[in-house]
């Protein structure tokens, strides 16, 4: 256990990752025009192996009987296939056919595979492979073919070797060597077009992709009255770039890696060099090349592989789709976790207090903020403690209440045939059932469903005589309580606590109340978020991060940043910046 600047590091077992970490990052998109093409080896392909003959032959190579410039060569063995279905770390051949041949055997049955064959000048040939529908053949062709047919002329030909081929006659915004099988495969696959030329033991990877993108729009799942109305998209490259408009400095690192053997999944680890604690930034690190997993389709993959508690139902990352709030968690000394292919970005090391806030709770104005968290924490324990209290007053502690009040409730569970625990059961499952058919459903109706559907249900039931009308009042409090909830992941936390602490106070009354909340208040001491404790500002206490927990102080009165994940350059503005006029002007 590695403890630093109060900040616990619980050590994991690292296993052999497959996280790759790439050195360099996706550029521009483009894609090819006009020669002869030819789509990947259809189903008369023959049964031989190429790919084994060229191993053959690559193992002759090794012991000395290889072919010279103009003919076939291999370089290291092939290693061991991968769970991606391809020969790891083989060596490129000088000659073109045979290195379309292994192409040609990797790529049998996909039909949306191109070779585009090219000859050029000085009677060089060459070809092009890439995915048809993931690359631009007007810019391909205008900035790979044009200036690669005028590149070999028959009296410089000899000058070129490909690492000056890609960086100076294609001006592509990323033009990379590749010489091995495994790079070539991985570059296709990633919507990259790869250029073979006759004679040269290496292919040069082009940046030409082209994937649809959803256009910017307003987060459907974080609104706000007051605020930015732009939210993160599937591509992590605008993403990316949304960050960077909120965060205009050059300590706002990206990490690229690459994790799942068949997705290839892009996962960029994002942090404010000096802000971010460096140890926790090096666990995170450790955490993503440690992932052994064929893919990745959402941050979820990533958030519960990582997280230092996955059996906990409390959450340990935070999602966002707002990059707004994702910039102020960064400047917090917090990291994100950005994924391709969803707008949710994780953030941690996260406590309690960040899923009861909202981000327009830092636009507003301060004494509103105060009343609105007020009302969250009451809400917070209405949605947790109402129903399992009511059961277990009604059951076993009516001196509780007023005399007429208790009369009250027995007159409406007079024909009631179940005991309050069943009651409560029956109204919060219906009432769970109606929410979840409202979030499947078209948003057109969705909502209509779930609140008219609870309310036709709750009367239906009262007037059949299987809930009375107290419960249905209290499950309606605790419905409408839990929406109050700003995230949606602690909310969830909220809806299966509640079931447990009804049983207890069905079968213990309130001393079961009681050990259900020391139960997850010792729980929520113990969890940690990459060795942040919790409860953090409370507990342990920090004077500084109180003030921001229960209600919102003004701006000029936080002037450090939150010292659980903050090590350095805790100060965030000057201490004199509250408003002092000098005089109304005349």
């Amino acid at each position: 256990m590695e403890v630093k600047s109060g900040v616990r590091i619980r050590p994991r077992r690292r296993p052999q990752g497959s996280a790759v970490q790439p050195g360099a990052e996706q550029g521009r998109e483009a894609q090819s025009g006009g020669e002869q093409e030819s789509g990947a080896r259809g189903p008369g392909a023959p049964e031989t192996s190429v790919l084994a003959k060229r191993r053959t032959r690559a193992s002759a190579d090794r012991r000395g009987q290889g072919r010279g410039a103009g003919g076939t060569s291999a370089g290291a063995p092939p290693a061991q296939s991968e769970p991606g279905g391809y020969a790891s770390q083989q060596q490129l051949y000088r000659g073109l056919e045979d290195n379309l041949a292994v192409l040609h055997e990797l790529f049998h049955g996909c039909s949306d595979v191109q070779f585009r064959h090219l000859e050029l000048e000085a009677s060089r040939h060459a070809a092009l492979v890439y995915f048809t529908a993931m690359v631009a053949l007007d810019e391909l062709s205008d900035e790979a073919l044009e200036p690669l047919l005028t590149a070999f002329h028959p009296h410089t030909v000899g000058d070129y070797d490909p690492k000056q081929l890609a960086g100076r006659s294609l001006p592509v915004a990323q033009a990379d060597v590749v010489r091995t099988i495994d790079d070539v495969v991985d570059a296709i696959v990633l919507g990259r077009a790869v250029l073979f030329v006759d004679g040269f033991d290496a292919a040069i990877s082009l940046t030409t992709t082209s994937p649809p993108r959803r256009a910017i729009s307003e987060p459907e799942t974080e609104s706000v009255v007051r605020g930015p109305r732009e939210g993160f998209t599937e591509d992590i490259t605008v993403n990316m770039s949304l960050l960077r408009q909120k965060l205009r400095t050059p300590k706002l690192k990206s990490i690229p890696y690459y994790v799942g053997s068949y997705t290839k999944t892009e996962v960029r680890l994002v942090y404010i060099e000096g802000l971010a604690d460096e140890q926790v930034i090096a666990e995170a690190k450790r955490r993503i090349e440690g992932i052994e997993i064929d893919g990745v389709l959402e941050s979820g993959y990533l958030e519960e592989l990582i997280e230092d508690q996955p059996l906990s139902p409390f959450p340990q990352f935070q999602y966002s789709e707002r990059p707004d709030t994702v910039a102020a968690q960064l400047l917090e000394g917090r990291f994100a976790i950005l994924t391709n292919g969803t707008p949710f970005a994780l953030v941690a090391p996260v406590t309690w207090w960040q899923f009861l806030q909202a981000s327009e709770d830092y636009y507003e104005r301060f004494f509103l903020v105060y009343l609105v968290r007020v009302l969250r924490y009451v809400s917070l324990f209405i949605a947790l403690f109402l129903p399992a209290m009511y059961i277990a007053v009604t059951t076993y502690h009516q001196d509780m209440l007023p005399t007429n009040l208790v009369i009250s409730i027995a007159a409406a569970r007079e024909s009631i045939p179940f005991p309050a625990i069943i009651e409560a059961l029956i109204m919060e499952l219906t009432f769970e059932a109606l929410r979840e058919a409202g979030i499947r459903l078209p948003r057109a109706v969705g909502h209509a469903v779930s609140i008219l559907g609870a309310l036709v249900i709750g009367e239906a039931a009262v007037e059949a005589g299987i809930v009375s009308a107290p419960m249905v009042i209290i499950v309606a409090l605790t419905g409408i309580a839990s929406f109050t909830v700003p995230r949606y992941n602690a909310a969830i936390a909220i809806r299966l606590l509640r079931f447990p602490m009804m049983l207890l106070g069905a079968v213990l009354g309130m001393f079961g109340l009681v050990i259900g909340v020391m139960w997850v208040t010792v729980h929520l001491c113990k969890l940690r978020s990459f060795g942040v404790p919790y409860l953090s500002g409370f507990a342990p206490y920090k004077r500084q991060e109180v003030k921001d927990l229960f209600v919102r102080p003004p701006w000029w009165e936080m002037v450090y940043r939150p010292s659980s994940y903050a090590h350095q350059n805790r100060k965030r503005m000057n201490k004199q910046m509250m408003p002092r006029p000098e005089g109304n002007p005349q």
